[in-house]
């Protein structure tokens, strides 16, 4: 049961990534039919307009279909880790409740079972965590083990999570690089129509400045916003991650206070007179 869910949310990006590409690669051409229907007569109107923005984008060259991919991913990885790292799937509430009230009845076997049945994070680290409650060590109910058996969990776990948030430092770094790549390209154009033309031609040559200057301003334009959700995401997940190791601290507290209840009275000093 949960490697299927595990699976789907593995593949789940990768669905969206492909459903917005198919998108993209099919609307330039939708664009352009729109573009064919107008009459002969608006030819002059539509060379005095102002360029649009997908005008501009066409401008920067090869090199803005790599960026595109690499926006696209970056706004998928974004929507996609703002439904995945949310309180409600990594310590829902209803949860909580009834793992610290179990566990401050000791009810370490209703606690598990309440755990296996919440596909949450905290679900699946008690769920694993738990069963290594030691009843014969009343003092600290086996707490050794069962911080081992959570640390283990998140290391093995932990992983799956950060490797989508890791995605955007690579989009950001890559970003740029590609822009600088389409900036060499639309300069070594210009030079050469510089060269061949002596600048008889400043249109051609406008162009691939232009070219050179639009893929500069992408690349960036993409890579910006990464940072930001790269830092913002890790941060996020790092908060939720600890949030529901407290909550198994708390539940061991509970347990642990729960049974040495009468040990802890014995220890009050006695013989104090009240006056």
């Amino acid at each position: 049961m949960l490697d299927k869910k595990s699976f789907v949310r593995t593949s789940l990006p990768w669905l969206i990534i492909g459903l917005v590409l198919m998108f993209v690669f099919t609307a330039p051409e939708l664009f352009a039919q729109d573009d064919g229907g107008t009459g002969g007569d608006s030819t002059e109107e539509v060379a005095e307009a102002p360029p649009t923005l997908w005008t501009k984008i066409k401008q920067g060259g090869w090199a803005m279909w790599p960026l595109a991919v690499l926006s696209i991913c970056m706004i998928t990885l974004a929507v996609y880790n703002f439904m995945q790292l949310t309180r409600g799937k990594f310590i829902p509430p209803a949860l909580q409740q009834n793992v610290l009230a179990n566990m401050m009845d000791v009810r370490v076997r209703s606690a598990i079972e309440a755990s296996a049945a919440d596909p949450s994070y905290l679900g699946r680290m008690l769920a694993s965590s738990l069963p290594f409650v030691d009843a014969t060590d009343p003092e600290t109910l086996g707490r050794e083990k069962v911080e081992d058996a959570i640390a283990d969990f998140s290391v093995k776990e932990n992983p799956s999570y950060m490797s989508w948030v890791g995605y955007f430092s690579v989009i950001a770094q890559a970003s740029p690089m590609i822009g600088l790549l389409g900036t060499v390209s639309g300069m070594i154009k210009a030079f050469d129509l510089l060269g061949a033309t002596g600048g008889a031609n400043p249109a051609k040559m406008a162009a691939a400045i232009g070219e050179a200057l639009m893929t500069t301003a992408t690349g960036l334009v993409v890579a910006l916003p990464c940072l930001f959700f790269f830092y913002f995401f890790k941060n996020r997940f790092a908060v939720l991650v600890n949030s529901a190791h407290e909550t198994a601290a708390q539940a061991m507290e509970a347990a642990i206070a729960t049974v040495n209840a009468d040990q802890q009275l014995a220890k009050v000093p006695e013989g104090i007179s009240e006056g």
